[in-house]
């Protein structure tokens, strides 16, 4: 029997049901319309995540949601109350961004490949552009020119250090993200010089990490890159994003960051503070570790089957939703998810099953040979940690199956 990963803190029963913010899963899907699947995301959890977040960070550290995580317009309106900018990646996500009624003012742009008419929608809006390379820092100030508006341009720095424990590493090495560190001063001398405004920088060492001393040793050493860069440069720096890298538990074994260790280490950085950053702004770029463990994903049991002695409890959901749980969003060896049946949450454990789900392919599982109450056809099944990099991150048109609602509470 193989283990299953750890269920969020947060979650609770009431009559042997799943509960999310005081509400029985079968009360959300019936509120919802009836269907599964369902994405439900927790308004409670997502305020507490944030509020503790900043009673563990320094004051002078501002928080930015980087909104590739998730960008439900609804969730996307609550964390405009409660965190202090927006990451985006695409033209797309500008315009998400600005229907959900964000203040471009408050975003910043990064992602290699812009295409010219994203640069120019994000220049005449105001949003700042994290520029990836020389090439598009050229493409940015010409367009400018063109239109006559003056564009607040940032550099995305490709350090020469990853994040250790990164399950997705941004920097170090050669990499499509960010310009080369030792090329850094120049470009930003280029970028002040033509008269944009100068934004700073961006370094995003590494993602999804659990290990607290090397997201403190990423910190001191991008604080320190920062520094030595904008000396270089012989350019002041208003601004740096550090990047994220803290990552939430989703296996079996996985345990949390210590935040409040990262904030303190983070506060003695900036007590010892270079003149050249003595007035720079700082902030931190989190998007699973905001909204993660505030995201279930809701699937309905419709059929139970046994096959040379295996049980199979097949859903009408699966990977076209949560790639990720299935194991086919970056993992190289496929472990477990938190999931449980909802419909009998808490109960103990009575059957080896695994959940599959409803797409013709062998890729769809959902939970792997793990330890189950029996369960039936019409029973939920609960995925944790489905608040980031589901709905949106998943191939929903796959076999034509279609999208899965969603709904914050």
């Amino acid at each position: 029997m193989k283990p299953l990963g750890p269920i969020p803190a947060g979650f609770a029963a009431r009559d042997g049901v799943l509960t999310i913010d005081g509400a029985k899963v079968t009360e959300l899907i019936a509120q919802s319309g009836g269907a599964t699947p369902l994405f439900v995301y927790s308004g409670a959890m997502l305020r507490a995540r944030v509020a503790d977040l900043r009673a563990a960070m320094p004051d002078r550290l501002a928080i930015h949601y980087a909104m590739k995580a998730n960008p439900f317009a609804p969730l996307l309106r609550l964390m405009s109350g409660l965190v202090d900018g927006f990451d985006i990646a695409s033209g797309g996500e500008l315009g998400m961004a600005l229907e959900a009624g964000l203040d471009p003012e408050r975003i910043s742009f990064a992602g290699p490949g812009k295409r010219d008419m994203e640069l120019q929608a994000a220049i005449m809006r105001g949003v700042t552009l994290n520029l990836e390379s020389e090439g598009e820092a050229e493409r940015a100030l010409k367009i400018a020119e063109r239109i006559g508006k003056t564009p607040r341009l940032a550099i995305r720095v490709n350090p020469d250090f990853g994040l250790a424990g990164s399950g997705m590493k941004m920097g170090g090495g050669a990499k499509p993200f960010g310009v080369d560190a030792e090329r850094v001063p120049e470009l930003a001398r280029r970028i002040v010089g033509a008269g944009a405004d100068w934004r700073g920088f961006h370094i995003f060492a590494g993602s999804q990490s659990l290990y607290t001393d090397a997201i403190i040793e990423t910190q001191a050493q991008t604080i320190k890159l920062a520094a030595r860069l904008a000396e270089e440069a012989g350019v002041g720096l208003p601004h740096c994003n550090l990047g994220g890298g803290m990552g939430i538990p989703y296996f079996p074994g996985d345990t949390s960051v210590d935040a409040p260790r990262v904030g303190e280490a983070l506060a003695r950085e900036f007590e010892q503070m270079p003149d050249v950053l003595a007035e720079t702004q700082f902030c931190i770029e989190l998007g699973r570790y905001l909204v993660g463990e505030a995201g279930v994903y809701l699937t309905r049991i419709v059929d139970r089957k046994i096959s040379h002695g295996e049980v199979y409890l097949v859903t009408d959901g699966g990977l076209h939703h949560q790639l990720a749980a299935s194991g086919n969003f970056g993992t190289v060896v496929r472990r477990n998810y938190p999931v449980a049946i909802a419909t009998k949450f808490g109960a103990e454990s009575g059957e080896e099953a695994s959940i599959v789900g409803c797409l013709c392919t062998p890729l769809d599982r959902l939970a792997d040979k793990a330890g189950f109450p029996h369960a039936d056809v019409g029973d939920l099944v609960a995925v944790f940690c489905a608040g980031a990099y589901g709905a949106s991150a998943s191939p929903s048109a796959f076999l034509g199956q279609g999208p899965a609602r969603e709904m914050l509470i």
